[in-house]
């Protein structure tokens, strides 16, 4: 179970408030103007032009909790600086490949894990992703052509996004290779994956299997696999639960059947 429900919240051309005064609120502003929002100043001012995001940065604590009350009631989501009691949410630390985000947070933990995490990643990930992400979202209606059922279009994608393939996300010259990748990707047999669990650890798992899970369109599972591992498929994957030792039927899609340790 996760804690915090992660969002990107678009604010281009929409109010923002940002109330206080020192190191504190003028970071917020700064991020607020980065993503293109309009900094308002006063609370008031702020709820009548209906901002919906508020950054609460007072020093004196009876003043930010005044006024994180006042947004709150008002229907704004509220961060107040260092008091994590007072906020509907917090602010992660940012890798930024626009228009790739990678935003890592701890919850209100600690601000200097996540900002150590993204250094890491910083040196990871290179700078080639955004044009990546800029390509593929133009190539958007040649693959819907090449590839017309959803599945077979994003086990396609899995394929040549995953490690060492034509479109290897941290390979710099993946983005220039979109269009020969089109023109000559071949259709994948579909079918059914069986995985035998080690054990109840998520952890446990292969890459393969994590890969697999994170492929599939639907889960067949037993009674007794762990909620943990079946938080590693998609969201969206459709989910069977089947008596021990049940085949499954044929179907369509890419399966994986879970059975436990």
């Amino acid at each position: 179970m996760i804690a915090n429900l992660p969002l990107f919240h678009r604010i281009a051309g929409q109010p923002v408030i940002v109330l206080g005064m020192g190191e504190a609120a003028e970071a917020k502003r700064r991020l607020v103007e980065r993503a293109g929002g309009l900094v308002v100043e006063d609370l008031q001012e702020g709820i009548d032009k209906g901002a919906r995001l508020a950054f609460i940065a007072h020093e004196d604590e009876v003043a930010a909790e005044a006024d994180a009350v006042r947004a709150r009631c008002a229907g704004l989501l509220v961060n107040a600086a260092d008091r994590p009691a007072l906020c509907d949410f917090t602010v992660p630390s940012i890798l930024d490949r626009s228009p790739v985000l990678l935003a890592i947070g701890t919850g209100g933990a600690s601000a200097g894990l996540a900002k150590q995490l993204r250094l890491r990643l910083e040196q990871i990930l290179p700078q080639s992703l955004g044009a990546l992400a800029s390509a593929l979202a133009q190539a958007r209606a040649a693959m819907r052509a090449r590839f017309p059922d959803a599945g077979d279009r994003r086990r396609a994608l899995d394929t040549a996004l995953g490690p060492g393939g034509t479109l290897d996300p941290l390979d710099e010259a993946s983005a220039a290779r979109i269009e020969s990748w089109l023109a000559g990707a071949a259709d994948e047999a579909v079918a059914a994956v069986e995985i035998v669990l080690r054990s109840v650890d998520p952890e446990d798992l292969t890459l393969r299997e994590a890969r697999l899970l994170g492929s599939a369109d639907l889960i067949a599972h037993e009674p007794d696999v762990p909620a943990a591992v079946l938080d590693r498929a998609r969201a969206d994957a459709a989910r069977v639960v089947l008596a021990a030792g049940e085949v499954l039927p044929d179907g369509g899609g890419m399966t994986v059947v879970l059975r436990k340790p």
